[in-house]
């Protein structure tokens, strides 16, 4: 039997009685298509098993976080992401160290940390990983505490996030136009970064348009970059951009689009369990998998290895993500 009603944060919960208890979070703005038919699909799959679910439909990214804590309060045991890379790392940093799992429904434009665990991007596929895969501990990592997953960037970055949501909100969301986010913001590059970097006790001053550091291997090797062995260290990899102007920075972002970005040529790089960064300016925009935030500086940056468990193809379940 199903029952539709709404939630007090404005979700829409749908429950199903069942074997077991799971709670979908599901972010209905993600992806370049319609999600309209997304909780049919959802029900239709899960319908096919004995499995308890209810489904959380979330109209505003910034309850996310809450309707997940409100689901782990309430006793469910896994706690699925529906969504793009934003949402995921929303959930995932509600479900870290609860004793709770994660599971992934993948909605998003790139899906970078779901495609690293080889969760199918069919919503019928992932639902079968959901009630049948194996449980997988993952480390994250985070910038002043923020959990990020796949990568979090100071400078240009935060700038073409922003472009590309008004970009999407125009044209829709697609690969073509968040590439057109790069190129609009890198023609509008103002002042470089004045940083201040620390790894291992030592001590870097460096002038930068951007840097961004990568918890995930799997994205390294879509944008052509090395640090997969660092990865699988449990290290962070740092990415500094050369201070080489407007031209320069799009000559680097088109070797990223293009994936043969070169250590040296395009990025200066380096690899650590804990980054600290500092900056003249007391407060910057962050971004954090595709998400922006304000925080202040100074940043610390740092891998927390098996704090979160997730669900996986029982292939997957050990391996560098």
């Amino acid at each position: 039997m199903h029952d539709s009603g709404a939630t007090p944060n404005g979700t829409e919960t749908t429950p199903q009685t069942g074997r077991r208890n799971i709670c979908i979070v599901m972010n209905s703005g993600s992806g370049k298509k319609d999600t309209s038919q997304i909780p049919d699909r959802i029900a239709a799959a899960f319908g096919r098993t004995d499995v308890s679910y209810r489904l959380d439909i979330v109209k505003s990214g910034t309850d996310i976080a809450d309707t997940a804590q409100r689901a782990v309060e309430e006793g469910f045991s896994t706690i699925v992401a529906a969504g793009g890379d934003g949402t995921i790392c929303a959930v995932a940093s509600v479900v870290r160290n609860s004793g709770r799992k994660m599971g992934i429904i993948p909605l998003g434009t790139f899906n970078y940390f779901a495609r690293s665990l080889d969760i199918p991007v069919e919503v019928e596929d992932a639902v079968d990983v959901i009630v049948g895969g194996s449980e997988r501990h993952v480390p994250i990592a985070t910038i002043n505490d923020r959990v990020f997953l796949n990568n979090s960037s100071l400078g240009a970055y935060p700038e073409i996030l922003k472009n590309r949501e008004e970009i999407y909100a125009r044209w829709g969301r697609s690969r073509v136009a968040a590439y057109w986010s790069v190129f609009k913001t890198l023609v509008m590059l103002r002042r470089p970064l004045k940083l201040q970097i620390v790894t291992q006790g030592e001590t870097r001053d460096v002038t930068t348009p951007l840097v961004f550091a990568v918890n995930n291997a799997f994205q390294l090797e879509q944008i052509g970059l090395a640090g997969r062995e660092e990865v699988a260290q449990g290290k962070l990899v740092l990415f500094i951009a050369p201070n080489s102007g407007r031209l320069g920075m799009l000559r680097h972002a088109l070797a990223l689009i293009a994936g043969n970005a070169t250590q040296d040529r395009n990025f200066e790089i380096m690899a650590a369990d804990h980054i600290r960064i500092e900056t003249r300016r007391g407060a910057r925009m962050v971004a954090c998998d595709g998400e922006r935030t304000r925080m202040k500086s100074p940043f610390e940056l740092q891998v927390h290895p098996r704090e979160l468990s997730v669900t996986v193809p029982n292939a997957r379940r050990e391996g560098v993500r």
